[in-house]
């Protein structure tokens, strides 16, 4: 067999490996599962949150210094907290007997992975003068996603500006990690959601919703 043919025979092994498509009709700026970690990490984060303030107390939530992706839903699961602890929650800072400063150092997502194969190549493709794309072989594949948090507190009286009570940082972590073994055995593992909850709607599910009876 010439060179040639050889290398044809491993492209076409190659594709006929790799058949699969995937169809994709919107692409929002972040996928479910990112924010998943997101929302996780920041409600992990918040549930640290505790202030040394009465309880009773009118506080007005300041989130001029907080920034991050889906800042929203972090604020929301701030203030909730802030009920938790038994505090009032006021819309009107007028209203408010002490002001609670929370600000964001961290929240968004890191990726990592590691791979023991072949990446994916583009090869030039002699014959007819192109170029053809070999697919990743993974013998191993481990890629992990993690959601991370950073928030303080700080509560000053509203009227005279005085520091009432504030917090070290706190942090909230969520992961998500895919595995690949001999290119077809693949499953995951996080703290992403928790057991009970039905995964199948998800681009990614648990090992443990993958064992038989869950």
């Amino acid at each position: 067999m010439s060179k040639i043919s050889a290398f044809s025979a491993i492209l076409l092994c190659a594709a006929l490996m790799a058949g699969c498509t995937t169809a994709r009709s919107t692409a929002p700026l972040r996928t479910a599962s990112e924010q998943l970690l997101i929302s996780a990490a920041a409600d992990r984060a918040a549930s640290q949150l505790s202030l040394a303030i009465p309880k009773g107390t009118r506080i007005f939530v300041d989130t001029r210094y907080f920034q991050g992706y889906d800042d929203g839903y972090a604020i929301a699961s701030i203030r909730a907290q802030m009920l938790k602890n038994g505090l009032m929650v006021m819309d009107d800072r007028a209203q408010a007997e002490a002001v609670v400063m929370v600000s964001s150092g961290a929240l968004s997502t890191d990726q990592k992975s590691l791979l023991i194969g072949l990446p994916q190549l583009t090869v030039p493709y002699i014959p007819v003068g192109n170029s053809v794309t070999v697919p990743e072989i993974a013998l191993f594949k481990q890629a992990e996603e993690k959601g991370v948090a950073k928030f303080v507190a700080t509560g000053y009286d509203a009227k005279t500006g005085k520091l009432l009570a504030t917090t070290d940082p706190r942090y909230g972590f969520a992961h998500n990690t895919n595995h690949t073994v001999l290119l077809f055995f693949s499953w995951a593992t996080g703290d992403v959601v928790p057991p009970g909850v039905d995964q199948k709607s998800l681009s990614f599910q648990t090992l443990t919703s993958l064992l038989p009876g869950q």
